[in-house]
């Protein structure tokens, strides 16, 4: 655990726990997910029980308390999405990524979710990679994204 870190972020905040939620949205942005250790440390520091803490990370869907992929896939199964195969289209990425769905690959590197709605329905079925949108997108032109975006990265 970081300590420095995580002053940082709370001097951001003056430790004022009114801000628990953006104080564990900083948190997960640094460590892609919310360890237990460092909640309990945050409960210590803010002065906070430690089920408050547990309650709000586990309350939020945002919030993930198992380790996160550097990037995350998002597949939109909202109504226009679903009509349009995006259940097809999350079944050809967890084939290609080797995981299911709410999980994330060995590496660390993808997790894939599904999501209910990402705003896009005009371009459904729709998958966002690291906030990039992808539309109109077919479960073999899915499979092919997430190949090329596993291949750039690895360069």
């Amino acid at each position: 655990m970081d300590v420095a870190k995580i002053d940082t972020i709370l001097r951001k905040y003056n430790g004022d726990s009114d801000f628990l939620i953006e104080i564990l949205q900083d948190v997960q942005a640094e460590w892609r997910y919310l360890p237990v250790d460092l909640m309990r440390h945050l409960a210590d520091e803010l002065g906070v029980p430690l089920a408050r803490v547990s309650h709000i990370a586990t309350f939020y869907k945002a919030f993930s308390l198992e380790p996160r992929g550097e990037h995350e896939i998002q597949v939109c199964m909202g109504t226009a999405c679903h009509v349009k195969g995006a259940s097809r289209v999350l079944d050809a990425m967890s084939r290609e990524l080797g995981i299911g769905e709410g999980q994330t690959t060995a590496d660390k590197q993808y997790t894939l979710e599904a999501v209910r709605c990402v705003g896009a329905c005009g371009v459904a079925p729709v998958v966002v990679i690291d906030d990039e949108y992808h539309g109109d997108l077919m479960p073999d032109a899915s499979a092919k994204l997430i190949a090329r975006h596993m291949k750039e990265g690895a360069k």
